[in-house]
């Protein structure tokens, strides 16, 4: 994957490090202690921290915004431990999450396809804050006015537990991509067990 001059914006890091989630940043040196760690990466080698951090410090901003690889994090903060620049790399992801939604590479819509956001059909939401209640990310939320739950698309990791607490069955989650590859990974494992 060769990078073209024209694709590099020097200021991206920078924009990063404005939002409260991406402060620490640039503190990272690309020690790769994050990704040694990360489960993530271990099913799915395309998903590296690492590497995502760098293409942060490099300025790849419409290469990282676009891409599948900032919704496959699972917001487990494990990274966090073994960072020696408190840098925590959930968190920068978070900031990515945040810009690519504000900036327009993606939409909830698209989010909601993919598998990374899961989707209250206003029908049959009773207002029982179950999903708020249970949610450990804090994503659902209750719109003010309506009694209705909404997810926050930036706070959701798709994790499913509102899905399968909701009395109602009004959240709906698609199964992603790297799910799918979790999914056949502890299977094969337990083939060769």
């Amino acid at each position: 994957m060769a990078i073209d001059r024209d694709d590099l914006e020097p200021r991206f890091k920078f924009e990063v490090a404005e939002l409260p989630e991406g402060k620490h940043v640039k503190g990272c040196y690309a020690c790769g202690s994050c990704t040694g760690t990360c489960p993530v990466s271990q099913v799915i080698p395309e998903f590296d921290p690492r590497k995502i951090l760098h293409m942060i410090m490099l300025g790849l901003k419409n290469r990282l915004l676009s891409s599948d690889l900032i919704w496959y994090c699972t917001g487990c903060q494990t990274c966090e431990f073994v960072c020696p620049q408190d840098v925590n790399f959930s968190n920068a992801i978070k900031a990515l999450r945040s810009m690519a939604l504000r900036d327009g590479y993606v939409d909830t819509a698209t989010l909601s396809k993919m598998g990374k956001l899961a989707v209250v059909n206003e029908k049959y939401c009773a207002g029982c804050l179950t999903c708020v209640r249970v949610c450990p990310f804090k994503a659902p939320y209750m719109e003010k006015g309506s009694g209705l739950a909404h997810i926050e698309p930036v706070k959701c990791v798709a994790c499913g537990i509102c899905v399968a607490e909701c009395p109602a069955g009004a959240i709906e989650l698609k199964t992603s991509e790297d799910v799918r590859q979790f999914a056949s990974c502890e299977f094969l494992l337990s083939r060769e067990l």
